[in-house]
């Protein structure tokens, strides 16, 4: 059997999956900050068999937060007044130091375990780099991580770009942690299983209630031309490829019947279109009727994956592929894992995902 890394992100992997689910406690919409117009900051975490909570940080004076319990197991904590600019902060539950499990980076405070070979190999190693801009539609400065392959500082090749997102509840820091991108990429690469491309992991994940319009209109105003700015890249359809993973894969296949004419090749994995929304309602929101023709000729690939029956997001993508179907897209459905709705199933998608396209 194959040695596998195992990857405890047990926090990361249930707000994954929460991002299909039906809100079935406060902590589904709770934002823990809050920050009011007066500068004090609103702190609220979803704790109902806790006895005491507390703040712990660096916030100065307005540390000495107090906390009541309110009947939904909410604990809130009104700060003082904060200066401009960044602070450090954790809650403390009964005496545990608890790092913020709402905040947008909290799947980056995750522990990973490698067991056995896992994937950093002695092989050539790209760079996956940090890189912020500024989104037009959003207002506001956001982050992506970009994976470059060995030897990219040294070459003035122009490369094609796949465009990878991560799940609900996660960020960009995903793919590159626990989802290992650049490490399976750079053993691909090394094997000459894939051609050198380019790979942006952008941040799917928008504060707001209906988060994969917004997405879609960041990526195509701001990304997009963000990336084809600042790399050596092919800047045509056919050298771009989009691939997500359950939000994301909705978030992907926005994008695609948005703006088929930006695409080769698609991927979604482990997702469907809006869940709780009759698909064809949505095919009809997105127009997708009157775009198959202009994907079945020009995209190389259009695929959906799944992991299993035990995926949580199987019945859904069932529903969509059946109004595919009858719609007449040209596709592909395959499991490359039976690890259900989860990191093992989208790692496996990469590895087959990445030797296919721009070939």
């Amino acid at each position: 059997m194959k040695k596998a890394i195992l990857i405890i992100s047990i926090l990361a992997l249930s707000l994954s999956l929460s991002a299909q689910r039906m809100g079935r406690t406060p902590n589904d919409t709770l934002r823990s900050v809050i920050v009011q117009p007066d500068g004090r900051v609103l702190f609220q975490i979803y704790a109902p068999k806790a006895r005491t909570v507390s703040l712990g940080g660096d916030l100065g004076y307005g540390s000495r937060v107090e906390f009541k319990e309110a009947p939904n197991g909410v604990w809130q904590g009104m700060s003082g007044k904060l200066d401009n600019g960044l602070f450090r902060y954790h809650f403390i539950v009964d005496g545990v130091k608890v790092q913020d499990p709402k905040s947008a980076l909290a799947g980056e405070t995750s522990a990973i375990l490698t067991v056995g070979e896992g994937y950093v190999k002695d092989v050539p190693h790209g760079a996956v780099a940090q890189r912020w801009y500024y989104s037009k539609n959003l207002k506001e400065m956001r982050r992506m991580h970009v994976w470059t392959p060995a030897g990219y500082e040294n070459s003035k090749q122009k490369l094609p770009v796949l465009y990878l997102i991560h799940g609900g509840g996660d960020n960009d820091a995903a793919w590159p942690t626990v989802g290992a991108a650049g490490w399976i990429l750079d053993n691909l690469l090394a094997e000459g299983k894939m051609v050198p491309m380019i790979v942006v992991m952008p941040n799917g994940t928008i504060n707001v209630p209906d988060e994969v319009p917004p997405f879609a209109e960041d990526l195509f105003s701001s990304i997009i031309p963000f990336v084809e700015q600042n790399y050596r890249v092919l800047a045509n359809q056919k050298s771009r490829a989009i691939a997500g993973l359950s939000m994301g894969g909705m978030e992907t296949m926005e994008a695609v019947f948005t703006h088929p004419e930006m695409f080769s090749y698609a991927w979604v994995l482990s997702s469907s279109l809006k869940p709780g929304v009759d698909p064809k309602q949505e095919a009809e929101r997105l127009g997708i009727a009157g775009k198959i023709a202009q994907i079945n000729k020009e995209y190389r690939q259009f695929y959906f994956t799944q992991g299993g029956p035990s995926d949580i997001a199987y019945q859904n993508c069932k529903n969509t592929l059946k109004v595919m179907d009858e719609l007449g897209l040209n596709y592909k459905y395959v499991e490359n894992a039976q690890a259900g709705h989860s990191w093992p199933t989208w790692r496996a998608d990469l590895e087959v995902l990445a030797p296919q396209i721009f070939k």
